[in-house]
């Protein structure tokens, strides 16, 4: 089953959101372990955010901050999908309606 644009979409900033309040909430609980559970949430979101938006260069930045002390606390993930979902939606505003799968069009 492949999901269309738009719930790819609403499933990224999901993501983003959910992992970028999962970092802030774990720092207080956790302290200085707070590294190590963030780092797997990193890998997992860009691994999430590459498959449901698409390679963008704004996921590398966002993974090498998240990987610097107290930087990890700015809402990389959020930002960078900000950035690719843009992208993305001006991409496919550029198109003939006729050439974007699954959107209907008037014959």
């Amino acid at each position: 089953m492949t999901l269309s644009f738009s719930k790819r979409i609403q499933l990224a900033w999901v993501v983003a959101i959910l992992v970028d309040v999962l970092q802030l909430g774990l720092l207080p609980v956790t302290g200085g372990l707070s590294f190590w559970l963030d780092k797997p949430l990193d890998i997992l979101a860009m691994a999430l955010l590459w498959r449901l938006l698409g390679w963008h260069w704004a996921l590398v930045p966002s993974f090498l901050i998240e990987l610097l002390p107290i930087a990890e606390l700015a809402p990389t993930w959020t930002l960078a999908t900000w950035i690719i979902v843009r992208k993305r939606q001006a991409e496919r505003l550029a198109l003939p309606p006729e050439s974007i799968p699954g959107e209907l069009h008037e014959n």
